[in-house]
């Protein structure tokens, strides 16, 4: 333990907790603990308590950067607690197959994702993704039945479904979405365009079969070259005369010119804006 916020201050120390390795980390008060990255704790959310693991370490911020009230870290976990998760993580997978058999029996059109039981126990979340509206009020009552707790049925995306079982993108890292990207921005073809990728579905998709997030990551940086730099067409002065722009490569600010002989020239865009 450490010494808290003094009462002149306007600051407070938080800590950044990652909830079952979801990319987003949420802030909570440290509450007097100071703990390192990779520590385990249990922290007040708004659905209860919930076990977490710190992804960014104790730190302090001024109030007025604090966007939303903050709840607090409650305890370091003991073995009790992740003696509690280890029986969770068993009741997931449990639940998970006897979810997916009641599905194939029933015949419904949906597939199960994850399924995530609330630190006590006492509540389980059902993902699944399906392409149309899908009747489970059997189904809820069967698993309610089978496991006594409060069951809840969510359907999510094709990006979410990718944030939760994780892979392994084209660029041979981890998904962006699993190890760290917090929230999912739009991604638009038109960013591909801007970046001259060959538009094959295959190239520019995700393992979600989305666009892939990180043609986000450099987007303002080709829409910055591209108001600096030359067009395909236009007209520039070089030291053998003036030529048309046949090619562009906007990372290294160069062009390819075609003299009015016929002549073509590898020219430095830098010096022509």
């Amino acid at each position: 333990m450490m010494d808290s916020n003094n009462t002149n201050d306007t600051s407070f120390f938080v800590i950044g907790i990652r909830f079952k390795n979801s990319g987003k980390i949420y802030d909570f008060k440290a509450n007097g603990f100071s703990m390192r990255v990779g520590d385990r704790c249990v922290v007040e959310t708004d659905k209860g308590l919930e076990f977490g693991i710190v992804s960014i370490a104790h730190r302090k911020i001024p109030q007025l950067l604090i966007k939303r009230p903050l709840k607090s870290v409650v305890r370091k976990a003991t073995r009790d607690d992740i003696v509690q998760v280890e029986k969770n993580e068993m009741l997931e997978r449990e639940a998970f197959e006897i979810c997916q058999n009641k599905i194939h029996e029933k015949e419904i059109k949906m597939k199960l994702v994850k399924v995530d039981f609330s630190f006590d126990a006492q509540k389980a979340i059902f993902y699944y993704t399906s392409e149309e509206r899908v009747d489970f009020r059997e189904l809820v009552k069967d698993l309610a039945h089978h496991f006594k707790i409060k069951i809840e049925m969510r359907q999510i995306g094709l990006r979410d479904e990718a944030k939760m079982i994780g892979g392994c993108g084209p660029c041979g890292r981890n998904l962006c979405c699993t190890s760290f990207l917090k929230e999912f921005e739009p991604v638009s073809i038109k960013m591909a365009k801007d970046q001259e990728l060959a538009l094959n579905p295959v190239k520019i998709s995700g393992v979600c079969g989305r666009l892939m997030c990180c043609l986000v990551y450099e987007h303002e940086t080709y829409k910055n070259l591209k108001r600096t730099c030359p067009k395909l067409g236009a007209i520039l002065d070089t030291p053998d005369g003036k030529g048309r722009v046949v090619k562009v490569n906007l990372l290294q600010e160069r062009a390819i010119v075609e003299l009015e002989d016929g002549k073509k020239m590898d020219v430095d865009m830098k010096g022509n804006k």
